[in-house]
């Protein structure tokens, strides 16, 4: 693929970005129905705001949660070729865990790990 190419699929996503917000700022939403616009959940009616503010302990624990979610991503693939490659995969690995444990330890002395 030569930079011609590159430079006019680019072109075209931004034409085709633009024309879609431009054109869905001439059409505004209309409805005769105002329950259209209420938020929906489940089919009960909302009471009182929409709108919640969580804790960001909920956040922490997420992230933390990703983060040794993706770290098993990881370590299947360093488990079937660690007999192959040796010592320089194990200390790798270490310092892969290592940094992982900062992590933890981050998200330990945040109280991330306290479900109130």
């Amino acid at each position: 693929m030569d930079s011609q190419s590159l430079v006019l699929f680019f072109i075209v996503g931004v034409v085709l970005v633009g024309g879609a917000l431009l054109f869905s700022s001439f059409i505004p939403p209309t409805s005769s129905n105002p329950a259209k616009f209420e938020p929906y959940e489940c089919g009960i009616e909302t009471i009182g705001g929409s709108w919640l503010q969580y804790t960001v302990g909920y956040y922490l624990f997420a992230i933390l949660f990703l983060i040794f979610d993706v770290e098993t991503v990881f370590v299947f693939p360093w488990a079937t070729v660690m007999a192959e490659t040796g010592v320089t995969a194990f200390i790798e690995i270490i310092i892969f865990f290592f940094i992982l444990g900062l992590g933890l330890l981050y998200g330990w002395k945040k109280h991330a790990l306290k479900w109130e």
